[in-house]
């Protein structure tokens, strides 16, 4: 009888890279967004991307063989996926996350072994520096990375949106919401709903330059503070997205306990993340995200749906649930 076991996935796995910067290079020179217009043969597309002959064809024939694009009597198209999340000019664009991999994580990623050893950040923290104060101290990075919010939340938002039982509450502020991907998807699906996004100041001008262009401005407003130093505002719902990851065990806890003591009785906590399962073997994303934290982090780390129900009920919640949304995402709702 023939030994069935192959090394198929080994390689799979082991040469992804190649296939990730494939499609994040495709990403950065705007392929996806120049062929939302219309197909496109592959000279004109060359000339628009500032290719080589030689890199061309293999270039736009492997997004094919990897079901990024379609090609047709020797055009190239993007398919109904592509053409939906990774234009730039449309309002479902979620390739902003894709973006900061590209800038920086695939970089610092190759650091890994190191982090695995050391368990210190691999980013810039290497050189002195801290995440957040870099990002948050140059514009361009910053709007960059909140960019890559929306890309990491938007999905998640939508899912919101459908599954929590919005028509019980008129009032959320989203902590730490970034560009507003999540407000935005919320304000759009439920027209009664009014909301906020409690952030850093320097993030206000990037918040209401999007909120705007959604025509939101009347509904969702930004409150400027930090939510370790400050109150935080108060509404029927705060959220937090991809917030908890960041910080330690003790700062998780913290964290909590100040959102039960914002919420009035009867009000709802929404965490949403990429929880690790239970029995931590199959949502392989959320500890990879984990491992980015490693990566990104001093002390963060992602978690799965009971360790956060553990922390909730410490800190007073009288009832929580896990909720699968999109994806690896899932939220945990929180009622005081």
């Amino acid at each position: 009888m023939k030994n069935k076991t192959t090394p198929d996935e080994i390689f799979k796995l082991g040469l992804g890279f190649m296939a990730s910067k494939t499609l994040l290079s495709a990403i950065e020179l705007g392929l996806f967004t120049e062929l939302a217009k219309g197909p496109r043969d592959g000279d004109a597309l060359r000339v628009y991307m500032g290719l080589h002959p030689r890199s061309n064809a293999d270039f736009l024939d492997a997004l094919v063989a990897l079901g990024m694009l379609d090609r047709k009597a020797g055009k190239y198209k993007n398919t109904p996926a592509t053409n939906a999340f990774l234009d730039k000019n449309k309002p479902s664009y979620m390739g902003g996350i894709l973006e900061m991999c590209n800038a920086r994580l695939f970089g610092y990623w190759n650091s890994l072994t190191e982090g695995l050893k050391t368990g210190q950040p691999q980013n810039e923290a290497k050189q002195g520096g801290n995440i957040f104060e870099v990002l948050y101290s140059d514009p361009e990075k910053l709007k960059g990375f909140l960019a890559a919010m929306t890309g990491l939340s938007t999905g998640a938002g939508m899912a919101i949106a459908a599954k929590f039982p919005w028509k019980k509450y008129k009032s959320f502020v989203d902590v730490g919401g970034a560009q507003g991907g999540v407000a935005v998807q919320l304000a759009l699906k439920h027209k009664k709903l009014t909301g906020g996004n409690f952030d850093l100041p320097a993030v206000g001008p990037i918040f209401e330059e999007y909120v705007r262009s959604f025509k939101l401005e009347n509904r969702l407003k930004f409150i400027p503070g930090d939510f370790f130093k400050d109150p935080l505002p108060a509404a029927d719902v705060i959220i937090m997205g991809h917030i908890l990851h960041d910080w330690n065990l003790e700062e998780k806890k913290a964290l909590i306990a100040k959102v039960h003591g914002a919420l009035p009785k009867g009000g709802a906590f929404i965490i949403h993340e990429a929880m690790i399962d239970d029995d931590r073997r199959k949502n392989a994303f959320g500890l990879l995200m984990s491992l980015n934290m490693l990566i990104e982090t001093t002390g963060g780390f992602d978690y799965s749906g009971a360790d956060c129900q553990k922390w909730l009920k410490q800190a007073g919640f009288k009832k929580s649930k896990v909720v699968p949304l999109t994806g690896p995402d899932s939220m945990v709702i929180a009622i005081k």
